[in-house]
């Protein structure tokens, strides 16, 4: 497809505080100590909490709406992601922006599925928090 290629941009800087990083544990019951002590973080290997890897990922699809609106689609289904990569810790308080780049699109019944290479960038950071292939069905009108 000619869309296969295209770089979709830059999203807004988003902050990752503590509140947000201790409401994720609270979802999904992984308050461990690098996460949700602050004093204890403080002496161990990042020198503050960090944010969960899969919360950086669960903020992909909100990074991909601000990115990517397929006209004619009546919803956006998350389809899965492939070669998901945690590169470098997120520090709390970070600020995390993505960008986007569509690697494959194909026709499926219920619409078109695409497959966008997202990376997610640390601000002022060496290395990306996150990179990872993500699939998305739009599902035609």
């Amino acid at each position: 497809m000619d869309a296969i290629g295209t770089e979709l941009g830059v999203t807004q800087w988003l902050t990752v505080d503590q509140d947000r990083i201790e409401a994720f544990a609270a979802a999904t019951g992984d308050s461990q100590w690098i996460h949700v002590d602050p004093d204890r973080a403080a002496a161990g290997p990042f020198g503050t909490t960090i944010a969960h890897g899969h919360l950086t990922a669960s903020l992909v699809p909100a990074f991909v709406a601000e990115l990517l609106e397929v006209g004619g689609a009546s919803a956006a289904i998350n389809a899965g992601s492939d070669r998901v990569r945690f590169v470098a810790p997120v520090p709390a308080g970070s600020r995390l922006r993505a960008s986007a780049a569509v690697v494959a699109c194909e026709q499926v019944r219920a619409g078109m599925r695409a497959t966008l290479r997202v990376t997610v960038e640390i601000e002022g950071g060496q290395r990306p928090a996150l990179v990872a292939d993500v699939l998305t069905v739009y599902v035609s009108a």
